[in-house]
């Protein structure tokens, strides 16, 4: 009977529900996208030719196991590593989204669920009315969302084969576990967002479900409270992990601690929302008095639709800017290590023979190669060098924090700083590896060097034994010292190679940092962006569509239409200001940390802030919240009388 009721209740309220269902399409969509396209790269098995089966060391609690490691020209694992941020990122956004909008849908209908209640529908037969109608939304958009996945992953699949993400011909694989998986988060997601709210309608009397239609209560309960309080711990412990002593893992934190303050604050929002407008609405209403004053007593009267229009500006704008600046950070600070790691004057660029250079003093010549790593429970392949440490250590700084470089000869390896953390490894463990011509062997650890990504890769070894494994490899880079460049580039004249200032050099490969960043940001973040985007205009004009009623009423009090739309103009921005602001909190204090964490021991390191973007994501977030209010606002002030207020 309640299922019959809820179904009956979703096609009479199809516009209240309608931007519901496109937010939950759309998350579904970009979740099924994500799995169906690593379900892709999972299936996929290269020729055994382009890879190497090994098997782990094993250990404790851990039985020996085969594992294929592909080669550099079959190896997926970029590809399967950027869809499954995209799939988080985009599933964290999802979360908000729909819980948010869910939550507003249900609020807005308050009225109607007091008049339920006021008619003898128990508490338990509201909430399962509600719970009934959300299925049905649900399950519909969760439908629709996986089958348009289905139909994209083709075309996604052809546009990421043969790129340096993935350097192979990927085919869909079976969907039926992936979309089932993204169907199951859209419906879990759904339930949950409208749980709360359903929850408190049916938690109120009678007398006091119709009060609460007027006005929402000013208090949120303790479980909320609580919750909010435990992410905000958890926060601040991410946070407490933001170090020098961290490596790589600060890019991932980067990532992930704000999300946990958006939880946070998303929970507390019906209290930190109109505190946070109050500030704002200072100067809005000395500007503009009246609309200005009208537009703070709403956003601060309705807390609740207050936080759900700015959970999605807050989402996309603390997220996406906490990782544009932490990249930028990250950028500036591999400049600064390639600039202090590297002391040769001049870098050749390609291979050359220069023993005949008349002047030259040192001409480090290292050899790149890959490897295969061999840990108790995995096998990754390694970039690693080959190199003379005689001479590179007069080229390069290669500073042995424990150990001594010099002893690199034979079977031997240095690490970098940041491996040696993460593996345990000390001065004088064996690192089990196997070269590309699939000859395995031990190499003892005889050194653990500062890290100095873009000029020191994290293993080095001896050059014999590259030459021993890889006959056929040539350096990619030369680093000399004691020429002028004019001298070498005369003898370099008629070869591929050419020379640069090591200054030239180092500015080419921080740009070509910043370029990776540009497209990993773009990757990572275009399609939550543009969810975000949905999101924000969809959750805008549900709240304006639903707010018929008041314009009409004001009209009739002897409002203008001009003065109604500019109510509407500051309290959309104002809610828009107060969800940018936390974000920049959140951006700025990560942003810092960031950079303290990455610029330990590097001097002069450069401070680089894309303000183009960061205001770019600013004044996108803000267009879209006023536009989205206004537009509606009008279309309902053209199309009704004062005298509809009756109705």
């Amino acid at each position: 009977m309640m299922f019959y009721l809820s179904r009956q209740t979703v096609s009479r309220h199809r516009s209240l529900y309608a931007g519901s269902f496109i937010a939950l399409a759309v998350g579904v969509f970009l979740l099924g996208l994500a799995a169906t396209a690593t379900a892709a790269t999972i299936a996929y098995s290269g020729p055994v030719a382009r890879s190497i089966t090994v098997t782990t060391l094993g250990g404790r609690d851990l039985e020996p196991r085969q594992v294929r490691v592909p080669l550099s020209d079959a190896d997926v694992s970029g590809l399967q590593t950027v869809l499954s941020l995209v799939g988080t990122i985009s599933g964290f956004i999802t979360i908000f989204v729909i819980a948010s909008t869910f939550a507003f849908a249900v609020a807005s209908r308050r009225r109607e669920i007091g008049l339920l209640r006021l008619i003898g529908a128990t508490p338990s037969q509201v909430r399962r009315m509600v719970l009934g109608e959300v299925l049905v939304v649900a399950l519909a958009a969760s439908l629709t969302g996986a089958v348009l996945a289905q139909l994209a992953t083709p075309l996604l699949l052809s546009k990421a084969s043969y790129t340096e993400l993935a350097p192979v011909k990927l085919e869909p694989a079976s969907p039926w576990v992936p979309l089932a998986i993204a169907v199951g988060i859209g419906l879990v997601v759904a339930m949950l967002g409208a749980r709360s709210a359903a929850r408190r309608a049916g938690r109120v009397g009678p007398v006091d479900a119709l009060r609460e239609a007027a006005l929402e209560p000013p208090r949120i309960g303790p479980v909320r409270i609580t919750f909010g309080v435990l992410f905000l711990a958890g926060f601040i412990t991410l946070l407490a992990l933001i170090r020098p002593s961290t490596g790589e893992g600060v890019t991932p934190l980067a990532m992930f601690t704000p999300m946990l303050l958006v939880i946070a604050l998303t929970l507390l929002a019906p209290v930190v929302v109109p505190w946070v407008g109050r500030l704002w609405a200072l100067p809005l209403i000395a500007w503009t008095r009246v609309s200005g004053r009208l537009a703070q007593s709403n956003v601060v009267a309705a807390p609740r639709r207050s936080a759900s229009l700015a959970a999605p500006i807050l989402a996309i704008s603390a997220i996406a800017g906490s990782m544009v600046l932490s990249l930028s950070f990250a950028a500036d600070s591999a400049e600064a290590t390639i600039r202090d790691t590297l002391r040769a004057p001049i870098v050749v660029e390609g291979f050359a023979d220069l023993g005949e250079v008349p002047g030259v003093t040192a001409v480090d010549a290292g050899i790149p190669l890959q490897l295969i790593r061999i840990s108790s429970d995995d096998a990754e392949l390694e970039d690693a060098e080959g190199i003379d440490p005689a001479v590179a250590s007069r080229t390069r700084d290669l500073t042995a924090i424990s150990g001594d470089i010099s002893r690199l000869t034979g079977n031997t390896v240095a690490v970098s700083k940041e491996m040696a953390g993460f593996d345990s490894y000390q001065v004088g463990d064996e690192i089990p590896v196997t070269f590309t011509d699939r000859s395995a062997t031990k190499l003892r650890v005889v050194a653990v060097v500062k890290d100095a990504q873009g000029v020191n890769p994290s293993i080095l070894i001896p050059l014999d034994l590259v030459r021993r494994h890889a006959p056929t490899a040539q350096p990619e880079r030369i680093f000399v010292d004691g020429v002028d460049l004019t001298t070498l580039n005369e003898h370099l004249s008629g070869t591929t190679a050419h020379a640069v200032p090591a200054a030239e050099w180092e500015a080419e490969q921080a740009e070509g940092v910043r370029e990776g960043n540009r497209l990993g940001l773009i990757l990572l973040l275009g399609p939550a962006a543009l969810y975000s985007a949905i999101a924000i205009a969809n959750t805008l004009l549900m709240g304006s569509l639903q707010r018929r009623h008041e314009f009409i009423t004001s009209r009739l009090l002897g409002a203008t239409p001009a003065q109604i739309r500019r109510m509407v103009l500051w309290e959309s921005g104002l809610v828009g200001a107060v969800a940018l602001s936390l974000g920049t909190a959140i951006t700025l204090t990560v942003g810092i940390l960031i950079r303290h964490a990455m610029n330990s021991g590097l001097t002069d390191v450069p401070m680089t802030v894309p303000w183009a973007v960061l205001t770019g994501i600013a004044g996108i977030c803000l267009t879209l919240a006023v536009g989205s209010a206004l537009a509606p606002t009008t279309y309902i002030l053209r199309r009704s009388q004062p005298s509809a207020a009756v109705d």
